[in-house]
């Protein structure tokens, strides 16, 4: 079998060693803990890397699905183990459309942030900004951009002032993800679309670090390209939650996974997707 449609690395792992490297967004979780009980069984894996120098793995992928295993108190986890340095594997950033405040209650509250000033400018000016590290993000909203620069007039890459920025509207508004930043795009699509909230691109060392010194990134920040990702593998839950031994676990999984092989039961599609059930 050709590299690029090798099986999957599925494995099995106590979910208190699943480290997430973005903050969970409660809404999701929530969200998340009422259909895995609804549903009974674990649909798509985290996708998982070993954190060097420990026996922890950070959670490139699946943070809202690993918090809610964590919320219902389910003490093993089938995860898709990579590294980081696997060919094919790209971090790149999510955008969030932020909707239902109100724009002038958004702009206030991120002036009472002492660390930050709003500064107006072109798309262009923001982009040069952001990608020379002059700003922490910027914003795009109906009246126009503003850079989100530090009050100190200092070079910015800090994880703590994006979740300064996320912690504004966490919460308050509903948030989605956005690829590009593009205003005339994204509001056809949001009713009461408020701004569109541009950040900067992270590299996978930062992801690194902040999972091995317990900070967080915001949630639905980062978005990670894993070519031969699992999907549909559909683990019950009675499973992953019954009073076994690790072990046993692990040779239940490896019967099942022998089983869809021998069934022919595993299909490898190599062209895009989208999916419209999350």
């Amino acid at each position: 079998m050709k590299d690029s449609t090798a099986l999957p690395k599925l494995h099995l792992l106590p979910t208190r060693l699943l480290v997430t490297h973005e903050d969970s967004d409660p809404r999701r979780v929530d969200r998340f803990c009422e259909r895995l009980r609804q549903e009974g069984h674990l649909k798509h894996p985290p996708i998982v890397s070993a954190i060097p120098g420990t026996d922890r793995y950070v959670v490139l992928d699946g943070a809202n699905r690993t918090n809610s295993l964590l919320q219902l108190d389910i003490p093993h986890v089938v995860v898709q183990l990579i590294s980081y340095g696997d060919p094919g594997v790209e971090l790149y950033t999510w955008h969030h459309v932020v909707a239902g405040i109100e724009m002038d209650e958004f702009e206030e509250a991120l002036a009472r942030i002492p660390e930050f000033k709003l500064q107006t400018c072109n798309l262009e000016e923001a982009r040069d900004a952001l990608s020379t590290n002059r700003a922490v993000a910027y914003i795009i909203c109906e009246s126009g951009v503003r850079k989100v620069c530090s009050s100190e007039n200092q070079m910015v890459c800090d994880i703590n002032l994006l979740n300064k920025i996320v912690n504004v509207y966490r919460g308050q508004a509903n948030i989605f993800r956005a690829s590009n930043d593009i205003w005339e795009i994204q509001k056809p699509y949001y009713a009461e679309i408020t701004a569109l909230v541009v950040f900067p691109r992270l590299t996978p060392s930062d992801i690194m670090i902040a999972a091995r010194e317990g900070r967080k990134v915001p949630s639905g920040i980062t978005r990670h390209i894993i070519p031969a990702r699992a999907l549909n593998i559909n683990i019950p839950l009675s499973v992953l939650d019954a009073d076994w031994t690790i072990e046993y676990k692990r040779e239940w999984l490896h019967d099942w996974l022998m089983e869809r092989m021998n069934a022919n039961a595993i299909r490898y599609y190599s062209e895009s997707t989208f999916t419209f059930d999350e």
